[in-house]
């Protein structure tokens, strides 16, 4: 099956309005799924496999003569802030103790060096400092949540 004729089958089968479809030939299998997103528009992901390759195609829906263009979908705008990002892999606390009361708050003041939580990793604690002066403004993660190196913590502004 040719690329071209992919894409005539995804078109066929949105057209149809089914949610899902599956069709193999040889070595060769196409699953479809068609997710439902917040326009109602319907966006097919089609799934191609042959052999051992794995291949996603997404197709935007196609805007036929005379109907009115929407617009594209605007990028969320990036909240404005100072991000503190996890410097290694581990569990977050966001108090000292089970029955302390959290380092900070979202609208506290924080000064450039004070605690803001700590990141546990093998059994040692690290505290996380604020690397800015400023006001919390979010706190992105829960406490005792797994974070990863580099994940955002909070939001200074």
């Amino acid at each position: 099956m040719q690329y071209q004729e992919i894409l005539e089958l995804v078109k066929a089968v949105s057209e149809a309005g089914l949610s899902n479809f599956e069709y193999k030939e040889g070595n060769i299998s196409i699953s479809m799924s068609c997710p439902e997103v917040k326009t109602n528009a319907v966006v097919p992901i089609v799934q191609v496999q042959e052999g051992t390759e794995t291949y996603e195609i997404s197709q935007q829906p196609q805007v036929q003569a005379g109907q009115p263009q929407q617009p594209a979908a605007q990028p969320q705008e990036e909240k404005a802030g100072e991000l503190v990002k996890s410097p290694l892999v581990g569990t977050f606390y966001a108090a000292p103790s089970e029955d302390a009361e959290p380092f900070v708050k979202v609208g506290d003041t924080v000064k450039k060096g004070q605690t803001l939580a700590i990141v546990e990793a093998m059994k040692l604690m690290n505290e996380i400092e604020s690397e800015y002066d400023g006001v919390v403004t979010e706190i992105l993660v829960n406490n005792e949540e797994t974070v990863e190196f580099g994940q955002p913590l909070f939001r200074i502004g």
